[in-house]
């Protein structure tokens, strides 16, 4: 499914007149005008603008006829021409002067990598955010947009279906990256007491689909069966990338105010994923499932901490009120977005959140079912045994 999003970019100009066309005519038809860009609209600056979501939104941005200008600040060049380079680390204070002039600063410029080190990812992600919401203000800008993740919500047998925006963040930092995202969020709360006249914005997608996007969420479809913890209840919501763009171009131009959820309408519930996916699930009890998990994380054979499960047990759904209450609507539905993932993770296999190499998959897939079940049945195993071994001692 495709997104339509407003007017296209102006056709550039430079035709040339064919040779003998004014000699053709006594009277010379007006040369055809290219549509000028328009001055109203605030200029935009988007960090991390060169890969993934910000690369997309740059995209978008720079297409709008309601944006005047767009600042791209990345640490390299990316491939949109209609906005305005700056190649620069987010944590570089220098980030203040380019930012004069700007209005609106769009912070995508995260390091949410699996395999990245956790230590320099949040140094990362977190001096990044606190740099620019001490640049921004410095520079004049008066709205700051920042994206977490509907994960700062929490995944809780309890939580509401749909949450609200103004839901308590009841999450905890035992998933990947929730950590950085929650400090984020504080940062965000923090900043307007300190700068009086800045308006931050935070918001927040559901599972992410499209762009690039990389997760252990997304990496829960890359397995042979489908891992269900006993006696969970889990609720897909996805968002698919186009409406994210949508969302934050929302932001960016005013139209909504306060904190903002934004996913598919509705969820799946697990019964209709595996029906969808055509994946089979594998069950196993609670205990199992986390403690092997935490095992494999513990000793780095997977990049996923056992706190990631949650987020396949238990529904963290959001209502995306204030969204749809300014106007705005998904143009995907979670079936559609489900169906592109299983495109995108065509041929990849993950195990216990591993994507494995050539040879490894082969070997899972030999196993058949079982390969799913490997690394955290045999972790399991093993640490009983050697729990045995020591009390005989």
């Amino acid at each position: 499914m495709t997104e339509t999003s407003g007017p296209a970019d102006p056709l550039p100009g430079g035709r040339k007149q064919p040779a003998g066309a004014f000699e053709a005519a006594d009277t010379p038809e007006p040369a055809e005008e290219r549509p000028a860009r328009p001055v109203r609209g605030p200029v935009v600056a988007v960090t991390g603008a060169a890969g993934g979501v910000g690369a997309l939104l740059t995209e978008r941005l720079a297409a709008s006829e309601e944006i005047k200008r767009v600042i791209a600040i990345d640490e390299r060049r990316g491939e949109c021409e209609g906005a305005e380079w700056q190649i620069l680390d987010v944590r570089d204070p220098a980030l203040a002067e380019k930012l004069r002039g700007v209005d609106v600063v769009v912070h995508l410029a995260l390091d949410l990598d699996l395999e990245s080190d956790p230590a320099a990812r949040t140094a990362f992600n977190v001096r990044g955010t606190q740099t620019v919401l001490t640049a921004a203000p410095a520079a004049g800008v008066h709205r700051v947009v920042l994206c977490t993740s509907a994960m700062v919500y929490g995944a809780l047998p309890d939580n509401e279906l749909p949450l609200s925006e103004d839901a308590e963040l009841r999450a905890t930092a035992e998933a990947t990256g929730v950590g950085d995202l929650l400090e984020i969020e504080r940062l965000a709360k923090r900043a307007p007491r300190t700068h009086p006249g800045l308006n931050v914005t935070v918001v927040r997608p559901a599972v992410l689909v499209g762009g690039g996007a990389d997760t252990a969420l997304t990496r829960y479809f890359e397995s042979p069966r489908l891992l269900v913890v006993a006696d969970s209840r889990p609720a897909w919501q996805f968002c698919h990338v186009e409406d994210l763009c949508a969302a934050l171009e929302y932001a960016v131009l005013e139209r909504v105010e306060g904190d903002l959820a934004v996913g598919c309408d509705g969820w799946l519930e697990q019964e209709q994923v595996e029906e969808l996916s055509g994946i089979r699930r594998m069950e196993l009890p609670s205990a199992v499932a986390l403690g092997a998990a935490a095992r494999l994380h513990r000793i780095g054979l997977t990049p996923s901490p056992a706190g990631d499960l949650a987020y396949t047990m238990y529904p963290w759904v959001v209502s995306g009120s204030r969204l749809h209450h300014a106007g705005w609507r998904p143009k995907w539905t979670n079936e559609e977005v489900l169906g592109e993932l299983l495109e995108e993770v065509a041929g990849r296999h993950t195990v216990a959140g591993r994507r494995l190499g050539r040879k490894d998959a082969t070997v899972a897939g030999a196993a058949g079912a079982a390969g799913a079940t490997v690394a955290l049945l045999g972790t399991a195993a093993i640490v009983r045994r050697a729990r045995k071994a020591r009390r005989r001692i």
